[in-house]
């Protein structure tokens, strides 16, 4: 079974607006409303390839509840913790000449909510994938990763981490299957500044030196690298295509990452199949679907699905 951590998931409402300006009033000509949260984009994208998952996390008053609606409506399986305090978030996205952002708090977060969700996490058996995903809450503990990978470590599982910074060199002694990190911060991590996929490497190979199993890293047009598990290093240019949308890029590439190895143990499929749902989602208005990464992987004449 694979599980998706999203602690402040979110309704995304993302609106299109002709020449967005500042101080007048704006009127869309387009508006998407999906649940959203970096997590939740994995198990969107889990479940247009084929995989189910179960999203874990927080949500909170009637935008929460929305949250669950909107998954289910989509065939997504939630089981999310209902706080008792504020309301899930609004991320308002508008795309115009440029693209802008406004993100919500979200809700308050007790010591008894992350009671209930190491509970549920204690319900993971051996053979079971975890995907943790996002930044942590200010509500919450900012070891709450290292915390959560230090209690499951006594279970067989695969774990795959997306996070920055401390958030994710603090778990790396518990070994994740996977971590994704974009070339910025991988170079932010190690004080230096990483522009080309040779560059990578070295640094890449020095986290999992560190304990990471594999190292993905994204980089956007420029491709993607790969220092897998058995030693093998892959690079690979970045499909051809528009970019249309710049949500849920990283977090498809982790589900395609995901679902490229559950289909066949072999981490080259595992990395191209990753690299081309990433893409999938960044030339698409939406998620990634399975027909959109089949005919990326014909750019590069592999043929997985």
């Amino acid at each position: 079974m694979i599980y998706t951590v999203t602690f402040n998931p979110s309704l995304d409402y993302i609106v299109s607006v002709d020449s967005f300006r500042l101080g007048i009033v704006n009127r869309t000509n387009k508006e998407i409303i999906n649940p959203g949260g970096k997590g939740v984009n994995v198990s969107m994208v889990l479940r247009n390839l084929g995989y189910g998952s179960t999203a874990l996390g927080f949500q909170a008053g009637f935008t929460g509840k929305e949250i669950a609606r909107l998954m289910e409506e989509q065939d997504i399986q939630s089981d999310f913790i209902e706080a008792k305090t504020g309301l899930s978030r609004i991320n308002v996205k508008v795309r115009s000449d440029d693209e802008s952002e406004i993100n919500g708090m979200g809700p308050g977060i007790s010591d008894e909510d992350i009671d209930k969700l190491y509970k549920k996490l204690d319900n993971l058996n051996d053979g079971d994938i975890l995907v943790l995903a996002g930044s942590i809450p200010s509500v919450m503990p900012e070891t709450m990763y290292s915390d959560i990978m230090k209690r499951l470590s006594g279970k067989n599982l695969k774990i795959a981490v997306d996070a920055t910074k401390d958030l994710l060199m603090n778990v790396l002694e518990y070994h994740p299957f996977v971590v994704k990190p974009n070339n910025h911060e991988l170079g932010e991590i190690y004080g230096v500044e990483l522009k080309t996929k040779d560059d990578v490497v070295p640094y890449a190979r020095k986290m999992q030196e560190e304990g990471a199993c594999n190292v993905l890293v994204s980089m956007a047009g420029e491709g993607a690298v790969l220092l897998a598990e058995n030693g093998e290093v892959y690079q690979s240019e970045a499909p051809k295509g528009k970019v249309k949308n710049s949500v849920g890029a990283g977090d498809s590439m982790v589900a395609g990452f995901i679902a490229g190895y559950l289909a066949s143990g072999d981490y080259e499929q595992a990395f191209y199949t990753g690299v081309c749902t990433g893409s999938a989602s960044a030339f698409s208005e939406g998620m990634a679907t399975k027909e959109a990464v089949r005919e990326l992987l014909g750019q590069f004449g592999k043929s997985y699905f």
